[in-house]
């Protein structure tokens, strides 16, 4: 009989992770309150588009992108920095893994329905960040350029990205933080 119970709770939460999912799948853009560390300078992010790509055989994660946009362009000419992410949602706790960074960060606490996501994200130093976003389409695939500033990815064709030579990639690539502003 506790079996019976454990494996009844386990199914709800599977199908809540699954909903959730569901309805995370697309692209959202607005304010993360993102901040890039370069060159020993930060950088405040003007928006952010994030694109939620779910998996055909596991419901609750999958794949997608993340890309700040900034208004002052210091790092080799482009106003963004992009990342490919990896994303789950395991007991309604969203998170999110950056390839390129390797670094992830955890949504929870949050409200979303078909149109709207805000909540809260953990910050670098423990705190909380508030954030808004708006559902602004169905899935897709941008064509973003995965290293934001200088040759860290190139695209070898349409469908397929490689890592870069070393010697093009000379540069170090600007660290998305998420910090409490003032």
């Amino acid at each position: 009989m506790a079996f019976m119970a454990i494996f009844a709770f386990t199914l709800v939460s599977c199908d809540d992770d699954e909903e959730i999912a569901r309805t995370l799948e697309g692209t959202w853009q607005g304010d993360m309150y993102v901040t890039s560390y370069w060159g020993d300078r930060y950088y405040d992010a003007t928006s952010t588009e994030i694109c939620f790509l779910r998996d055909p055989y596991r419901y609750s994660e999958g794949t997608g992108y993340w890309v700040d946009y900034y208004n002052d362009r210091y790092w080799g000419g482009y106003d963004y920095v992009a990342s490919h992410i990896e994303w789950t949602v395991n007991w309604g706790t969203i998170r999110i893994y950056f390839v390129e960074d390797d670094d992830y960060v955890e949504i929870y606490n949050y409200s979303l329905d078909y149109d709207y996501f805000t909540g809260y994200i953990e910050t670098a130093n423990g705190g909380r960040q508030k954030f808004n976003l708006r559902h602004v389409s169905s899935p897709n695939w941008g064509g973003y350029y995965y290293g934001g500033y200088d040759s860290y990815y190139y695209y070898g064709n349409s469908t397929t990205m490689q890592r870069a030579p070393a010697k093009d990639n000379a540069l170090e690539r600007p660290k998305r933080v998420f910090r409490v502003k003032e």
